[in-house]
């Protein structure tokens, strides 16, 4: 998925401007899990600033999870199950995949999926369905247009259909 980032900010006069616009620079679709995808669309590791970073907030290999006041924008492709339970499936290349392209993410990765990141995620489904999944088992279904506010619980997503589902997220880093 190609997905265009129109960044604006205020020049030295007050007047506000175009940035820039452009496709994301920071994607990656994920070779051990076809169907499986990450757009990196902003970051702001700390608290947020008025005025636009000098170089390109973002990175294929840093953090997804921002610091204390931070946030991160990012859009992800959550491949079938399917994919994850074929007998073809290597978990020892997923994970390496994963620890390069989403280093913090996958240090509170278990094995089954579940984690617990320290922020505040706010979702939306743009595709597809999702399931999400609970500490006990309980898991609800989201579809196209739900949204979720994940408020720093342990949980697992789960794509139980045969087609890729697509939900955008901004996480904002929590200090507890």
């Amino acid at each position: 998925m190609t997905v265009r980032r129109v960044v604006t900010g205020t020049d030295k006069a007050g007047k506000s401007v175009f940035v820039s616009d452009g496709a994301v620079p920071h994607s990656h679709d994920f070779e051990t899990m076809p169907g499986q995808a990450q757009i990196r669309v902003w970051f702001t590791p700390g608290v947020p600033s008025t005025v636009p970073p000098e170089s390109e907030p973002t990175d294929n290999h840093g953090p997804v999870i921002p610091g204390p006041g931070g946030a991160s924008f990012v859009i992800v492709s959550y491949a079938p199950e399917s994919v994850v339970m074929s007998p073809d499936f290597d978990p020892s290349a997923a994970n390496q995949e994963v620890a390069a392209y989403a280093p913090d993410l996958a240090k509170v990765f278990e094995p089954d999926g579940m984690h617990r990141t320290r922020s505040v995620d706010y979702g939306v489904v743009l595709e597809g369905e999702v399931w999400l999944e609970l500490d006990d088992g309980a898991q609800v279904r989201l579809t196209t247009g739900d949204t979720v506010v994940q408020v720093a619980a342990r949980h697992a997503w789960r794509n139980k259909t045969q087609a890729p589902a697509t939900v955008a997220f901004v996480l904002t880093g929590v200090d507890a």
